[in-house]
């Protein structure tokens, strides 16, 4: 089982798989899979193509990432990236535009680039390119805004073992652009 879990920067991916990842396998009823945080693996192995200095980030190289994870099955992969390889089940993180615009001011982003984050999530982006890649049938939408981490953890955990219906669309903060 391959689950993806994406989402603009700022959604609470990895703080929500970390809780997760606690909960894995052992006593619990939740099946042992490993958690693979992949903008780790990115700067470990330098899998990217090349530093983006006007968006300050990497660019990410998607082949060699994928040729990494071939093989790796019974995994968690998080982060903004995920959906763009094979998976089972998609789960989107998502939060109101506004409040992650400002949780990324917090963590020391530049005004530009939370900008530029809390546009994409109003526009949907990250959703689309998943239910693109993977059908609305894989896509499971969480909303972020007004949930503590370990409740996002929950709602990933209810993906995991399928007791969440696919919710692709469900959210909308097309409002923001306003």
């Amino acid at each position: 089982m391959r689950i993806a879990v994406t989402g603009t920067p700022g959604t609470g991916k990895t703080t929500a798989t970390g809780l997760l990842e606690s909960r894995l396998g052992g006593d619990s009823d939740l099946p042992d899979l490993q958690v693979i945080h992949l903008n780790e693996v990115l700067e470990r192995e330098g899998f990217y193509t090349e530093v983006d200095a006007e968006r300050e980030s990497k660019v990410a190289d998607l082949e060699a990432l994928a040729d990494w994870l071939d093989g790796r099955d019974d995994v968690v992969i998080e982060s903004h990236l995920a959906h763009h390889f094979d998976a089972d089940r998609i789960a989107v993180l998502r939060c109101r535009p506004e409040r992650l615009e400002q949780r990324l001011l917090e963590r020391g982003e530049s005004e530009a680039k939370a900008r530029e984050n809390a546009e994409s999530e109003a526009l949907d982006v990250l959703l689309a390119e998943a239910a693109e890649e993977h059908g609305l049938e894989s896509v499971y939408e969480i909303d972020t805004t007004d949930r503590d981490p370990a409740d996002v953890a929950d709602a990933l955990a209810a993906v995991v073992t399928g007791d969440r219906e696919p919710s692709a669309g469900e959210v909308e903060f097309v409002g923001y652009l306003e």
